[in-house]
This record gives C-alpha cells, structure tokens and sequence, in this order.
C-alpha cells in the first residue's frame, strides 16, 4: 500500500475526468458530494441485459462498469464552478493489465491469486489523495503483488508527468 498526495489537483482532475489516461480501470464504487451526495454501485446488474425482447445475450465482460464508459457521468455530478465538498472513487485494475504486470515481471503468481489492483482516490475538499491496494482471493505470505503495483502506479503518475508527494 502506498499514498500518492497530488499536489496539482486541477491537472489530476483533468486528466481523469477529461482524458482517457484512467480507461485502464473499473469502477467498483464512486462518492461524489457536492449539492446533494452521489453514491454508486459499480457493479455490474446482469438481469439488465438478460430477459428483454431485445436480448441479444451479450454480457459485459467485467464483474465492475467500466471507467471509461461511467466517467462522463462522474463529470457531470462534478464540473461547475464550486469545487465538491468531498468525493471517493474506488477503482480495480483491469485483469488483463493486472495479468500484464504479472507476466512482465515474472512474479510466480497466478492472476487467480488476486482479485484486484486497487486505487482509491479520495478529496476531502482541499487534498487529493490516491492510496494502493491488493485484494487477495487468499492469504499469500509474498509481497510481491503489492511491491509491483505500487511499482506500477508510481510509473503511472510519473508517465502523466502528475506531480505527487508519497
């Protein structure tokens, strides 16, 4: 686990809400308070696609929505001139780039092992903070998930040339 504090939160802002720098990820859940305060389940509601005339039995692919396909939503609760009293968002890595990591690095795990690379992205109205995670489906003793994820992230910022403190 390792804490990221943005220091240039517009930027950060821009390119996450306003760019396709964060696609990468799924939505697990999102917290925006501004005039009133948002909550939503990014899971994925199944009985939605299935059961309709119009069904054409197509699936999506993740247990999570997509980043790229709630984000314009995100930014509609969010853009306006007063800055958000708060938000959260809780975000998994992509298993096929979770599985990348693992591969390019040679970590001897299984990407059954874990069940996500996670970032949370926490305002409390003044201070952006991104924080790390791994999710495991067991207990595994090696650490070596949580070292290349952290890896991973601060590569992340660094290629959004994002300016951060940890």
């Amino acid at each position: 686990m390792k804490s990221y504090q943005i220091k240039d939160v517009k930027k950060f802002m821009s390119k996450f809400l306003g760019g396709r720098a964060f696609d990468c990820f799924l939505l697990a859940e999102a917290t925006i308070t501004t005039y009133n305060t948002f909550v939503i389940d990014g899971h994925i509601v199944r009985e939605f696609f299935t059961g309709d005339i119009n069904d054409e039995g197509v699936l999506p692919p993740y247990e999570f929505s997509q980043w790229e396909d709630i984000r314009p939503r995100c930014f509609d609760l969010i853009k306006g001139k007063r800055t958000p009293v708060n938000f959260k968002f809780v975000l998994h890595y992509k298993p096929e780039q979770i599985e990348k990591i693992l591969s390019e690095n040679e970590a001897g795990i299984s990407l059954h092992d874990i069940k996500a690379f996670v970032l949370n992205i926490k305002y409390d109205g003044s201070m952006l903070t991104c924080i790390t995670a791994t999710a495991f489906h067991t207990f595994l003793p090696d650490k070596t998930p949580d070292k290349l994820w952290d890896n991973h992230m601060t590569h992340f910022l660094d290629a959004l040339e994002m300016p951060y403190e940890t």
